[in-house]
């Protein structure tokens, strides 16, 4: 599709602080809109309280904090792995103290939210870190916090960007979050109309999300009965492994122990797991 472009010729490199460091120095950022999308424009122009605290992740040249800004909010976050595009921003932003910038990695990251914009931050991080990005989510956003932006609904034959459907958000979504709006976008930017859906999700505060690492599983039949031996736990709701067997994430009515976790994994010596904090 015109005007949707992959940040380099080759995607082959990890996708780490070197790599999107390297598109801002080179200013290959094919996916820069210039300027805020217009459904994240119409979404902020119907917010009310301009003191809720904003987090933007993998925030780019945060368009959306521009806006937010002139909008007037006074509690903006930002947060960017690329020193190059960071040092950017804090000189674009330098006169004002509504907005804070974060150099860093976003699953690092501490905090809480009531709004976390959702930006070309989610497409452009490796399918396997999905679960991942779920869970860290729903960590950062406060009692009552939502989520709201964009999600394209379509897949690409180079990435990043990498795609998605609605079928595969609303699998790997609804047991954390209340699904306000999940829909087609009507104002999209015309090269991504009709591939964008729009989204406003709401944290389920019920609901305790957990992460854990996973060493020894190697196949999608490993998985199965190990996400069937943990959905016997009580309080489990639901359970997801990553696409590289690497990350659980555990969604449960009560905190589910480490220890508790071991134990079902007991009986294969070489499946190891740790807690994500």
């Amino acid at each position: 599709m015109e005007g949707i472009t992959c940040s380099v010729k080759s995607c082959e490199k990890p996708l780490d602080q070197s790599y999107w460091d390297l598109q801002y120095q080179s200013e290959t950022t094919g996916w820069d809109l210039g300027t805020i999308s217009p459904p994240i424009k119409a979404y902020v122009d119907q917010l009310k309280d301009t003191t809720i605290s904003v987090l933007i992740p993998g925030c780019g040249n945060t368009y959306e904090a521009e806006y937010l800004l002139e909008k007037g909010f006074t509690n903006i976050t930002v947060i960017d792995i690329a020193p190059t595009l960071v040092e950017k921003l804090k000189e674009k932003f330098k006169n004002t103290t509504a907005i804070h910038i974060i150099q860093g990695d976003f699953f690092e990251h501490k905090g809480s939210y009531d709004l976390i914009l959702e930006q070309t931050f989610f497409c452009a991080l490796p399918p396997q870190m999905r679960q991942k990005y779920v869970w860290k989510m729903h960590q950062l956003l406060s009692k009552n916090g939502k989520k709201a932006g964009l999600l394209f609904n379509r897949s690409f034959e180079v990435s990043p960007p990498f795609g998605g459907s609605k079928t595969e958000y609303e699998q790997l979504f609804s047991e954390a979050f209340h699904f306000k709006i999940l829909e087609t976008s009507y104002n999209s930017v015309t090269p991504r109309a009709q591939s964008e859906l729009f989204f406003v999700f709401k944290k389920k505060a019920e609901v305790i999300v957990q992460c854990f690492a996973l060493s020894g599983i190697t196949c999608s039949n490993c998985t199965k009965t190990v996400l069937q031996k943990i959905g016997e736990i009580t309080g489990v709701i639901n359970t997801q492994i990553n696409s590289t067997f690497s990350n659980l994430i555990v969604m449960s009515t009560n905190e589910i122990s480490l220890e508790q976790l071991k134990e079902v994994l007991a009986y294969e010596p070489e499946y190891s797991i740790a807690l994500v904090d």
